[in-house]
């Protein structure tokens, strides 16, 4: 493997993306040995095949607005790689999507769903419409002619999206209506959905629950516990929302979250009805935090500013990709930050892991430590498949076996000799190996 060469190619054929780039260029650079260590995947061209996706589907979204105006949309669906099951993967509903944010969250898919070792390929999907300010009858209608069109590319055996940033439950399941209005049938062809609609019991909460029991392992590794720990979150939906809970629930206070507009200061930590409010805060659409300190006073609102200035043991960014930066990496190191953990895609940016692993913080990169969503959709796929439905502690202890897992895969690839766990490295070999045997045990198609 011409890790050069790889790399130029990459660049040449995926002009204007460097969301795809970035995220291709960590995986090559991090798998580069142990490729070059196991000719097998050189001879079948593994490398190259998994660097293109499958099938990018582009399509129209038109829908009316409450004033009878007509809207358009584009929206992706990218399906990365099938190598080990049907593609899974969310749909994003937000201003920012476009064929680059599709094929780098289809592609780290694609690894993390293998981390997970349950049978699932990458895939990723969305539109470009905003739904702040949107009211209740214009989301459905979004929904329905969303899934008008996406429906022809989907099946329980072929693709399977959930929901995203944008897209909760009850988009879910709209969407969910309207594939059956148009297909006639009742299968497990979408998750996060509803618990009336064959949805999985703590489904909203599992990416923010799975980053914390990858927590727990990082923190076991230098053996430490996480009982104390002073946590700082970003973003305040289902993932930070899961992540707070878990966190008071093991002993952890959170004292910060963040939105686009600043970020909320709570020294007494946001625990009990101050984490069910970050529910009601995503549910008004209006994507602001600064209502929570008007709601508690002793909290503080700071306007225009990132979370990561905040002093605390551990980081976690749970809402979108890049939002960490060289800058915020070296204030948390500055302030005794320990450990980062993304809870979000791609969360950091290159240069921020760079001076994040210099200085030996422990870093979990987002294909590992936010693998939890994705493995209870996964979950949710086989209690469809089997027509059943398991308690909240039988999900639980799933999702925290596949994490435990997932961790202890990162640990044995990312392992370095001065004993530093490069996690980074140990997802994406780990992540490589499924992906790359199965292509080579199936032939080349």
């Amino acid at each position: 493997m011409d890790l050069n060469k790889l790399i130029a190619e990459l660049e040449e054929k995926n002009p204007a993306q460097p969301l795809y780039i970035q995220a291709a260029k960590e995986v090559l650079e991090t798998i580069v040995d142990f490729v070059n260590e196991n000719p097998k995947y050189d001879k079948y061209s593994i490398v190259e095949r998994i660097l293109e996706p499958e099938r990018i589907i582009q399509f129209k979204v038109t829908w009316v607005d409450d004033n009878g105006k007509i809207h358009v949309n584009r929206a992706f669906r990218v399906q990365h790689n099938m190598a080990i099951g049907p593609y899974k993967g969310g749909c994003r509903f937000h201003k920012s999507v476009n064929q680059d944010s599709m094929k780098f969250l289809a592609f780290e898919q694609t690894f993390k769903n293998s981390l997970t070792t349950l049978p699932m390929g990458g895939g990723k999907g969305g539109s470009d419409f905003d739904p702040t300010g949107k009211s209740e009858g214009e989301m459905m209608r979004f929904c329905q002619a969303f899934m008008t069109e996406l429906q022809k590319y989907l099946g329980p055996e072929t693709d399977v999206p959930a929901g995203d940033i944008g897209v909760s439950g009850r988009e879910v399941a709209w969407m969910f209506g309207q594939y059956k209005r148009i297909r006639g049938e009742h299968v497990g062809v979408l998750t996060g959905k509803t618990l009336n609609l064959g949805g999985s019991l703590i489904r909203p909460e599992a990416t923010g629950f799975g980053a914390i029991y990858f927590l727990q392992g990082m923190l076991a590794a230098k053996g430490d516990t996480i009982a104390g720990k002073k946590v700082v979150l970003s973003g305040f939906g289902n993932v930070t929302w899961g992540a707070a809970l878990k966190c008071e629930e093991l002993g952890a206070k959170v004292i910060a979250i963040s939105g686009p507009d600043g970020y909320i200061l709570d020294e007494d930590g946001i625990t009990g009805d101050k984490v069910v409010y970050l529910t009601e805060l995503l549910g008004t659409r209006n994507n602001v935090v600064a209502p929570y300190a008007t709601k508690y006073p002793k909290a503080k609102f700071i306007a225009g500013k990132k979370s990561w200035e905040v002093p605390c043991d551990v980081a976690i960014p749970c809402a979108i990709q890049n939002e960490l930066n060289k800058e915020d990496a070296e204030k948390l190191i500055a302030n005794g930050c320990q450990y980062v953990v993304e809870a979000s895609n791609m969360g950091c940016t290159a240069d921020a892991i760079h001076v994040l692993q210099t200085n030996k913080v422990s870093f979990a990169p987002g294909k590992a430590a936010n693998a939890g969503g994705v493995a209870t959709s996964g979950l949710e796929m086989t209690q469809n498949s089997m027509k059943l439905a398991w308690t909240r502690e039988e999900v639980d202890e799933k999702l925290k076996a596949i994490m435990s897992n997932i961790h202890a895969n990162c640990v044995k690839y990312g392992t370095e000799k001065d004993g530093y766990i490069n996690y980074v490295k140990g997802a994406n070999i780990a992540g490589f190996i499924k992906v790359a045997d199965a292509m080579i045990e199936q032939g080349v198609i």
